[in-house]
């Protein structure tokens, strides 16, 4: 549980980042679903949630799709257009996620910018190659994003391009609504490829040797991807020796590690079978 001293309800962005660099325990509230899970002591807890601050809801634009930070994953999982998009992606991802009535409650920049290693979300935006907007650091691709170590800042917006871009979403898990053992996205916009890992336990990150190689393979032969299944196996397997997995309650790492091929594999054959 959590305990706070002070609670502010900043009119303006500028408003809130002041109050937040003000003091060391001076912390954003998201939708406080995982802040619920630890324990904390915050000094002035900053309340984003008022309209006037535009963080709510998710827009449509000519080129793009803009997720406010305040925006839900139940937002995520519902908004019409996302159904069509990347074949569902986003949705497919989160809809698992505990229920209904906790996905209202978890906000999308609390997620992201909190870069939590368990995070459904973050690793299909990887795949989506998902921009951050941050007031103070800038925007910037959230691939950069999750390398940088962590700075006081405020989370606005994720902006999506609208593109053909193809993906899909595979997930190992316990339970139905348990947190994911490990999860995995795989993404392709012309003839470039994205291989994402997350949950190992560590924050999702791109398999960046496995996507290169893949790239490079199908751009250089023109074949279709599912035709060729020695190459699928071969993606997945150098996805999972070029990342590190780690032990927690939900699995080893010996068994994450054994688990990746799999679902890259899933993943991949799903991709290239959205291809026709």
């Amino acid at each position: 549980m959590f305990t706070i001293r002070d609670l502010v309800q900043p009119a303006t962005i500028e408003e809130a980042y002041a109050t937040l660099i003000s003091k060391k325990m001076n912390t954003v509230l998201g939708g406080c679903l995982f802040l619920k899970m630890g324990s904390k002591r915050i000094g002035t807890a900053i309340d984003l949630s008022n309209p006037e601050l535009g963080l709510k809801g998710i827009r449509e634009h000519e080129d793009s799709f803009e997720i406010g930070a305040m925006a839900t994953f139940r937002e995520v999982e519902t908004y019409p257009q996302f159904q069509e998009f990347f074949q569902g992606v986003l949705p497919q991802a989160v809809r698992n996620i505990i229920g209904v009535q906790f996905r209202n409650g978890v906000t999308v920049g609390a997620s992201v910018f909190s870069k939590y290693g368990f995070s459904d979300l973050l690793t299909a935006l990887l795949a989506l190659d998902a921009e951050v907007e941050l007031f103070h650091g800038g925007r910037m691709t959230l691939q950069a994003f999750l390398a940088q170590p962590y700075e006081k800042d405020i989370l606005t917006k994720i902006w999506l391009q609208k593109n053909t871009r193809r993906a899909a979403y595979q997930c190992l898990r316990n339970s139905a609504s348990d947190y994911p053992v490990l999860n995995v996205a795989v993404s392709e916009l012309e003839g470039q490829w994205r291989i994402v890992v997350g949950a190992r336990p560590q924050r999702a990150i791109l398999a960046a040797r496995a996507s290169q190689k893949l790239s490079e393979h199908v751009s250089a032969s023109g074949a279709l991807l599912q035709n060729d299944e020695t190459l699928i196996e071969d993606i997945a397997k150098l996805a999972a020796e070029e990342l590190s997995f780690g032990t927690n309650m939900r699995g080893s790492a010996e068994y994450r590690q054994a688990i990746c091929p799999v679902l890259v594999k899933r993943a991949l054959r799903e991709v290239a079978r959205n291809a026709n």
